[in-house]
């Protein structure tokens, strides 16, 4: 194993949840995300693929996208519900289309760590709204497309008013295996200092790199599934 010098990773597994099933998100076409094929178990049901992510390795927190929940045709609550239930001492992060006070206030009650996605917010008026409920103890996902940030414009423009955790969301790249928009990931960290990288990510070596260059951590999906990370490979790197 490389020895590794640098900032650690706080490395977080995702899920994106559509139709009952765990799916492999792919360059944001989400009318095409089909059942993933996991090198780390067989089939595609949530609480199985949970657990074999946890046989790979004890990872702390969990980022789960519910697809349908972000698209406005049903949601996956029953089951992220029972996600918690079951693995009581990880912490979930939410992206489940989160753009009212009151579902808001539900998954905050719930205890879930709650991901306010940029291209679900309307303007500056509607992300306070969610803001105050959430009393800023969420992440925001700056969500991009081939380079276009999707959201209110002034949301871009003002760190001031962004939480401790930020997300840069590059889903064009998501699922993609292109490597991180490195060039996106410096412009962000040059005006906030907790930056967590998604999409694009190869391999262990992309893990050095946002490490060594003081990313905060890296949400990653394809390449757990693919088997082409080891555990000594997150070990080398992560904050867990």
């Amino acid at each position: 194993m490389l020895e590794f010098i640098g900032k650690y990773l706080d490395i977080i597994p995702v899920i994106d949840l559509m139709d009952g099933q765990v799916v492999h998100a792919k360059r944001g076409d989400r009318a095409n995300y089909l059942p993933v094929q996991s090198s780390l178990c067989a089939g595609s049901e949530p609480h199985d693929i949970v657990s074999s992510l946890l046989e790979l390795y004890p990872f702390k927190r969990f980022y789960i996208a519910d697809i349908n929940a972000i698209q406005g045709r049903g949601d996956h609550t029953a089951i992220i519900r029972e996600i918690q239930n079951r693995h009581s001492a990880i912490e979930i992060w939410l992206d489940a289309a989160i753009n009212r006070t009151e579902n808001a206030a539900y998954w905050k009650k719930q205890g879930v760590h709650c991901v306010i996605g940029s291209e679900s917010i309307a303007d500056l008026n509607h992300y306070y709204e969610i803001k105050h409920v959430l009393q800023n103890a969420f992440a925001l996902s700056l969500d991009f497309f081939q380079d276009k940030f999707l959201g209110p414009a002034e949301l871009l423009q003002d760190a001031s008013i962004w939480p401790e955790q930020v997300i840069a969301m590059s889903l064009n790249k998501v699922g993609s295996a292109s490597g991180p928009d490195i060039k996106l990931l410096g412009g962000l960290q040059a005006r906030h200092t907790q930056i967590y990288a998604a999409g694009g990510v190869r391999n262990a070596a992309d893990l050095r790199t946002l490490a060594a260059d003081g990313l905060s951590g890296v949400l990653v999906a394809t390449i757990l599934h693919s088997g082409l990370l080891s555990h000594n490979d997150i070990d080398a790197v992560s904050k867990t």
